[in-house]
């Protein structure tokens, strides 16, 4: 991840029992059209909980708000993240700025 991104969207993800492999595989399409069509994307990184493996959590890196809200607007952005949390038990989300790095 960029050392100068201020500007964040995360995703907090608990994955339905049996469907972790097909949450990746959609989440790494979803991310790629987001690469691929979103100017202002920096980067993006999915973790998994090492005690509990159903759940992931999400950060992707933006220019500024703008390009965000832009991303979250598009009609693909629905599709996509529809069919990742089609998979999921609960999943919540944000748009975050940094406060502080060490």
């Amino acid at each position: 991840m960029s050392e100068d991104s201020k500007y964040w969207a995360s995703g907090n993800w608990q994955v339905s029992e049996g469907d972790a492999d097909e949450f990746v595989d959609r989440w790494r399409a979803f991310l790629t059209w987001t690469k691929e069509a979103n100017d202002g994307f920096l980067s993006a990184r999915l973790i998994r909980d090492l005690n509990e493996p159903r759940h992931f959590v999400s950060f992707s890196s933006w220019r500024d708000p703008a390009a965000m809200k832009e991303w979250q607007s598009k009609p693909e952005f629905a599709e996509l993240i529809g069919a990742c949390r089609a998979l999921c038990d609960d999943m919540s989300s944000g748009g975050y700025e940094l406060t502080v790095a060490v």
